[in-house]
């Protein structure tokens, strides 16, 4: 087993040198503004075990949101404010978790818009054969992984045979209207590089995307979305066996780029894990950084929270891993931010 650094170890190490980076460039401390986006992270099953998941997810793992978490969001999305616009889930597989269906349904219900990080594969798994149906029902905005239009890469990352099934699922999604356009069934894609690489520019590969898509399987879809991979978990742990961790936090803070600070998603969104603990996001809950220093003693689950609107104003907290967010064209869950 070969070694690798200890996690607390890879949080601190350039801790200081992104909060300091951003006061040089006059951008911090990072603060968050009204929440926009609430995304829930139900678990960590999945039918996969891709190698560039920072979620750790796979098949064997157990973590999924009870019952009572999920009751306990129902309540805030039903006292949600209007400026809460997005409901954003994710896992693993987030369509494996059994609460995933009754927050879809609530949060579309309310007229917010609901994203599903979904791994395309799902859809042909037995037991999830309506799957398909259910979202374009419930008119969920599907963003869906597929690293690559290569059979080879995206069977390479992820597994073999994921390629040709992400491509019958498309067809799936495709044949209810999803990146059809005037359907209103959304359809975006993801692109997260093989490698410790910077993504290319999210324009000119969203071409190539669509022309190798539409000439090689006839699909369609709407946007694509650029993501860097972020150096924590799986992704980490790969980097320090090939004794390239050092080096890629090297590219992610020598390209750090403070035009596109102002659009990280942080700054308008809150993370619930499965728990039910309230992190700044995604990549935070995943190295267990707990809200920052300065937000108050309350509001670190949601049973300790009246209301959204608390988080708005308080302090977000940052690591080695936001030079990710912010290097290049920057990374978000909504692609590129420049």
């Amino acid at each position: 087993m070969p070694k690798t650094l200890p996690m607390a170890t890879r949080r601190a190490r350039h801790a200081a040198d992104f909060a300091a980076t951003l006061r040089r460039h006059g951008l911090g401390p990072l603060v968050r503004e009204t929440v926009r986006t609430l995304q829930i992270n139900v678990g960590k099953l999945c039918n996969q075990a891709c190698h560039h998941c920072h979620v750790d997810a796979g098949p064997k793992r157990t973590e999924i949101m009870p019952e009572h978490v999920v009751a306990r969001l129902l309540e805030l999305l039903r006292a949600a404010p209007p400026e809460l616009e997005v409901v954003d889930i994710t896992g693993g597989a987030p369509e494996m978790v059994p609460g995933f269906r009754p927050l879809v349904q609530a949060a579309h219900a309310s007229g917010r818009r609901v994203i599903d990080r979904c791994n395309l594969t799902i859809l042909l798994e037995p037991g999830h054969e309506d799957l398909a149906a259910f979202l374009a029902a419930h008119r969920v905005h599907v963003i869906a992984s597929l690293p690559c239009y290569s059979p080879a890469n995206v069977d390479r990352q992820r597994g073999k045979g994921v390629f040709g099934k992400s491509i019958e699922a498309l067809r799936r999604l495709q044949a209810l209207g999803y990146g059809r356009e005037g359907s209103g069934l959304r359809l975006d894609l993801v692109y997260n590089p093989l490698g410790p690489t910077l993504p290319p520019p999210q324009a000119q590969l969203e071409a190539d995307y669509k022309r190798r898509l539409w000439d090689d399987f006839g699909i369609r879809f709407d946007s694509l979305l650029t993501i860097t991979n972020m150096p924590i978990a799986r992704f980490a742990d790969m980097l320090v066996r090939q004794g390239a961790y050092e080096r890629y936090m090297s590219l992610l803070v020598n390209h750090f780029n403070p035009q596109v600070v102002h659009g990280v998603m942080c700054r308008s969104l809150v993370s619930v894990d499965w728990q039910g603990r309230l992190f700044d996001c995604d990549f935070n809950q995943m190295l267990e950084l707990p809200l920052a220093a300065g937000h108050p003693g309350r509001r670190r689950t949601i049973w300790e929270l009246d209301a959204l609107e608390e988080l708005a104003g308080l302090p977000i907290a940052t690591a080695d891993h936001c030079f990710g967010c912010t290097a290049g064209a920057g990374s978000s869950c909504g692609g590129a931010l420049a």
